[in-house]
């Protein structure tokens, strides 16, 4: 007879996987917890998304935000047991994660602008760093912050390579020029150079066919070998792969590296260059980065004066 296997043996294989940070490990183990401690024992495969929905609503002491980190890992420790074939389907998966609730002062204004921190960041180039393709486009998002669109569209000739610039069509049929850093310089040159989709000849008069592009990325159909622009589509798949994967990075948007950007050169630059460099049409709209700052520097702020009070207390 099979011997079941238990919810904590799984658990252990997924934080003992290769590749996982110590201080992912450490989130995860801490996050799960609570979980092991009442379900460990049981068999995987008998954990129903009743179980787990019971589970979740049993935090409700948690703000929305870290509720949804600790379903996000339970997705992830699930995904892991289909893929290792401990069970067949995912039980939380499809299950919709919990809405702010205004009687605790939560607010789903209060993230209207959502940026990547330096970890996600992190975590982020490192998913991507051997899809070189993906590797460019995360770094001219994260360095220009140019739209995902605008990018999408341009052609080859339209990057200015000596300068590590180009120039978008924007909102209102307005360009503007994005300039980006060494690093998604590099990035794009190793893209143009192994991976870009070369023009084909034909086989027949040795002229250019129809299998061919001006679009600086790239796709290869899989039956007939076309290559075409890549689509927002395909790009997207790809993107929810990646987040999927990553805890850390779940409900992470493509379009959250445009706002990382901006919120990144508030106050090292003014308000009306940032404006221009963003393409936006009402100042009010990039006033809206400057709120962000401050909420983070505020955070620091009182972090900072946490230790300097610690300190003071030792002494």
């Amino acid at each position: 007879m099979k011997t079941a296997i238990t919810l904590a043996t799984v658990a252990k294989e997924f934080l003992e996987r290769t590749g996982l940070a110590p201080s992912t490990k450490e989130t995860y183990e801490l996050t799960l917890l609570k979980f092991l401690a009442e379900y460990g024992n049981w068999p995987i495969e008998i954990i129903s998304k009743q179980t787990l929905v019971e589970y979740l609503n049993s935090l409700n002491h948690l703000k929305y935000t870290t509720h949804h980190k600790h379903q996000a890992i339970l997705q992830s420790l699930f995904n892991f047991a289909v893929e290792q074939e401990y069970i067949k389907i995912n039980p939380i998966r499809g299950l919709k994660q919990r809405q702010p609730e205004r009687e605790k002062g939560e607010h789903k204004t209060d993230n209207t602008i959502r940026y990547l921190t330096p970890e996600q960041l992190s975590i982020l180039y490192q998913a991507v760093k051997d899809d070189l393709r993906m590797n460019a486009i995360i770094h001219l998002l994260h360095r220009t912050g140019c739209r995902i669109g605008e990018l999408l569209a341009l052609n080859l000739s339209d990057i200015d390579i000596k300068n590590q610039k180009f120039q978008v069509l924007g909102k209102g049929n307005k360009q503007r020029w994005c300039f980006y850093s060494d690093d998604a310089a590099q990035s794009l040159d190793k893209y143009l150079k192994y991976s870009r989709h070369q023009n084909v000849k034909s086989s027949r008069d040795n002229s250019h066919s129809q299998n061919s592009t001006n679009a600086l990325f790239t796709a290869q159909h899989p039956v007939t070998l076309k290559i075409s622009r890549i689509s927002y589509h395909t790009l997207h798949d790809y993107w929810r792969q990646i987040t999927n994967t990553y805890p850390q990075l779940q409900g992470i948007r493509i379009h959250d590296l445009r706002h990382t950007y901006a919120t990144e050169r508030v106050g090292l630059i003014s308000i009306e260059e940032l404006r221009s460099l963003m393409g936006h049409e009402s100042i009010q709209t990039t006033l809206r980065y400057q709120k962000v700052t401050s909420q983070k520097a505020e955070s620091a702020a009182r972090h900072a004066l946490n230790i300097l009070i610690q300190s003071e207390t030792k002494n």
